[in-house]
């Protein structure tokens, strides 16, 4: 387009109070401004600005252009950052600190290994967030506090729950429940009750208890055989894999799910890529069917089992 410069002063110039300070916010002369100036009247054939004092104002003519240089300069700033969109790499997610560490982290390589030159960067928290502001694309949390209605809500998985200890702490304490040390963490300090309020056949209210800071060392606890902890499945399923915990309860529905958290827009071609990797991908942490015990009247068949 002809005289692309000159419009782009001009659209400066009509936003100031005068050639200098227009000048000053472009980072060139008061010479230059003006002499450009001249040069889209000249072509325009009208004058676009008049003297006021030691100020310039707009011409008819020069406030009908300004309202076109707006509506021109504002579409080109929304089609560029809309093409350095589709070229962005990084995604900021926020996510539960056990959830990322010990589930999310371990499994990032997998979506790597499909989308090489990604950039997933985890932020820890609990609870409400804030999205988009502060960077922010996504959060993946559990559904214990109220989500603001701006962000979208996508189920990913039921919460099961359930103890897990260590298997030489098990063969140790399972002729005798009453030793059984209950392992709480202050971010999750029910988690006993709540499990015990799910199932009949057992009072642990007299057992040893210890407490952690974080629901993270109340899992850690567990493997290094210093109690039996309240484990959400997608935090422990690694470690019963590997025959670091055994559930020896199984597991129950908790009442509570893990959700992912959006604002309500057209995701980018990265985010969509997440989503659609996290949605398979933790949608299949689920406890297998021989722990599941859904509905237990008694824990006298789960124990059995054991």
């Amino acid at each position: 387009m002809r005289h692309l410069k000159a419009f782009h002063i001009f659209h400066v110039a009509a936003a100031s109070s005068s050639y200098s300070e227009a000048a000053e916010k472009l980072c060139i002369t008061h010479g230059a401004v003006s002499k450009q100036i001249k040069v889209l009247e000249a072509y325009l054939s009208q004058p676009l600005f008049y003297r006021q004092g030691r100020n310039v104002a707009l011409t008819p003519a020069g406030e009908q252009l300004r309202g076109y240089t707006t509506q021109a300069f504002q579409a080109l700033t929304t089609g560029v950052d809309k093409l350095a969109q589709t070229k962005k790499t990084c995604l900021e997610v926020s996510c539960e600190p056990t959830l990322t560490m010990r589930w999310l982290m371990p499994r990032l390589s997998d979506f790597y290994d499909n989308h090489p030159g990604a950039d997933i960067r985890l932020s820890t928290a609990g609870g409400p967030v804030t999205l988009g502001d502060n960077g922010l694309s996504l959060a993946i949390r559990r559904d214990d506090f109220s989500v603001s209605p701006e962000y979208q809500q996508t189920p990913l998985v039921d919460e099961w729950v359930g103890p897990v200890v260590s298997p030489d702490y098990w063969r140790q304490v399972k002729n005798d429940l009453n030793s059984l040390k209950l392992l709480h963490s202050q971010t999750r300090p029910h988690a006993w009750a709540h499990w015990q309020s799910c199932v009949d056949g057992m009072s642990l209210s007299k057992n040893t208890q210890q407490t952690f800071a974080h629901f993270y060392f109340c899992i850690q606890g567990a493997i290094d055989g210093l109690g039996a902890a309240i484990g959400s499945y997608p935090l422990v399923a690694d470690d019963l894999a590997r025959g670091h915990l055994i559930a020896p309860f199984g597991f129950v529905l908790s009442g509570h799910r893990y959700l992912l958290l959006q604002l309500h827009r057209v995701p980018e071609a990265l985010e969509q890529a997440f989503i659609h990797w996290l949605e398979h991908a933790l949608s299949d942490c689920l406890p297998p069917q021989r722990l599941r015990k859904k509905n237990l009247a008694t824990l006298s068949e789960a124990y059995l089992e054991s």
